[in-house]
């Protein structure tokens, strides 16, 4: 509707949105192992906030479809390297910590997005997902000097 774009955008902007997410993860092995977890994790969260930007920012329909399918790219490794971080760290707790605060984002994160573009604006809410993305960025790159955890 800000855009005055036809219902199908809508539909396309998601779908462009899965599509690059599993193009991602798909590559994903490769692109661990050419820049490892930490760069991985810090250009995912940078990738997506960028791309979080231009979709809620976006003046034209084609720019925010473009917007949506960085995002997905730069989100789709960040979940997996994330939980494998935690687990080398803080071991199983690391995991299932990681793992709630993911899964509890997927479940929560829709409904709250729904609420901000209805309490303030679609560009608004959205622009609260970049936040986040930057977020995991700079969290990505805080924890790239912490030791793993001692197996005992």
């Amino acid at each position: 509707e800000d855009l005055h774009a036809h219902p199908g955008v809508a539909a396309a902007g998601y779908s462009l949105f899965a599509l690059a997410m599993a193009v991602g993860r798909l590559s994903g092995t490769a692109l661990l192992e050419r820049l490892g977890q930490t760069r991985t994790l810090v250009t995912g969260g940078a990738l997506a906030a960028a791309g979080m930007l231009l979709g809620a920012l976006a003046p034209a329909p084609w720019m925010a479809l473009l917007g949506f399918a960085v995002t997905g790219l730069g989100l789709a490794n960040i979940f997996p390297v994330a939980v494998a971080r935690a687990g080398a760290i803080a071991g199983p707790s690391g995991v299932a910590a990681a793992s709630t605060l993911g899964y509890g984002g997927m479940l929560v994160g829709p409904p709250v997005i729904g609420f901000l573009a209805d309490w303030y604006s679609l560009p608004v809410a959205l622009t609260t997902v970049a936040a986040l993305a930057g977020a995991a960025a700079l969290l990505g790159y805080s924890a790239r000097g912490a030791s793993p955890a001692r197996r005992t």
